[in-house]
């Protein structure tokens, strides 16, 4: 299970190394996370462009979270080792009740407390028209990934269901190409993310454990079990309700900006370690999509970047160059080889190029939002 990752509606967040600072009335709002505590410096602000600056004090690796009524993920900023600073730059659109949460050792339902949003506040598209293009353009893009993912679930679904094992794992990576492009937005809408992505580890946080990667444990370890039909049926429903509520949701600048720096962390994360596809080791399927996933985001946002900072924008394409030469290097077929296949100096090769390209990735958030 990838980490819950994107805003959605109120507010969005991007994610960038800082250095704490004190939370004034309207400066940045300092975090200080430790292992048994989650001190906000300030549980209110006011509606527009608020900065979150978390410092981890612990010992252990922690996320920050905002959430909305219901457990709905509206930001969070995670894999923040102890020492380090994370900075979050969130729009903030509507009022209401919201909570933070840290999680120390990144499980569970964290550290929790209040914080309130007031006033009324314009969106940064009002006036804007690139941004509002941005925006449009990337929903669409949205639109199109989520109904391939309904479309090829389908499929994986059908030949799980009739016991075409050979057909199924063979669509399995497929159809998982399309959650990981929009998996900002598909893991945003509170539990449908672990029960659709979740790894067996969630049975340690008293879930249980369906979706994608309990389906691959059986085709690929066990067997088909006898409830093997009814998971993948519970599976195509979940992602029929995230296909419906990604469609419907309202996109903003600093979402895009946000989602295409979190899918390098979910490749930093969950890919590069092979822990994502455990059973299957079809992992760099996933790591290609994600990559995938953060150039569409740029590339909508690209006429907003080019304008405020153009050497920011070389950068960036020059360590997506590098890195989408790299994953062609292991290419396979129509798709990509075992990740057991990767010798140990290639798997750092791609960290290294992952990392070169989540850098100036940090501050395509900051430039959105001059």
């Amino acid at each position: 299970m990838s980490k819950r990752i994107l805003g959605l509606g109120l507010l969005l967040l991007a994610a960038a190394c800082g250095t704490p600072s004190q939370a004034g009335a309207d400066g940045p709002i300092a975090v200080e996370a430790t292992d048994d505590a989650c001190k906000v410096a300030r549980t209110s602000a006011n509606t527009g462009t608020v900065t979150f600056e978390v410092t981890n004090k612990g010992t252990k690796v922690t996320e920050f979270y905002l959430f909305a009524a219901g457990d709905r993920i509206l930001g969070e900023v995670e894999n923040i080792g102890p020492g380090l600073t994370r900075r979050l730059i969130v729009e903030v659109t509507e009022a209401g009740e919201l909570e933070t949460a840290c999680k120390p050792g990144m499980k569970g339902d964290g550290i929790r407390g209040k914080f309130t949003v007031t006033g009324e506040g314009k969106k940064s598209t009002d006036g804007d028209a690139k941004l509002a293009e941005a925006t449009k353009s990337y929903q669409r893009w949205v639109n199109s990934q989520a109904d391939s993912l309904l479309a090829k679930t389908t499929e994986f679904v059908d030949a799980v269901k009739a016991g075409k094992v050979e057909d199924a794992k063979a669509l399995f990576p497929v159809a998982r190409t399309y959650w990981e492009r929009i998996e900002p937005v598909a893991e945003s809408f509170g539990d449908l993310d672990p029960k659709i992505d979740g790894r067996e580890d969630v049975i340690q946080e008293g879930l249980e454990f369906t979706g994608f990667h309990r389906l691959e444990k059986d085709l690929w370890v066990t067997g088909p079990q006898a409830d093997t039909p009814a998971i993948a049926d519970r599976l195509l429903t979940d992602v029929k309700d995230i296909v419906t509520q990604a469609k419907a949701v309202e996109l903003t600048p600093l979402q895009l900006a946000n989602g295409a720096k979190e899918l390098l962390d979910e490749v930093a994360t969950g890919k590069i370690t092979g822990e994502e596809d455990r059973y299957s080791h079809t992992d760099l399927w996933d790591f290609r999509a994600n990559v995938d996933g953060s150039q569409a985001a740029v590339a909508a946002l690209r006429p907003v970047i080019e304008e405020k900072d153009k050497a920011l924008v070389a950068t960036v394409d020059e360590k997506f160059k590098a890195l989408d030469a790299l994953l062609e290097t292991h290419r396979k077929g129509d798709g990509f080889k075992s990740y057991t296949e990767l010798s140990e100096a290639e798997v750092k090769a791609l960290a290294a190029a992952v990392d070169a390209l989540g850098e100036p990735i940090s501050k395509v958030a900051e430039a959105v939002a001059k």
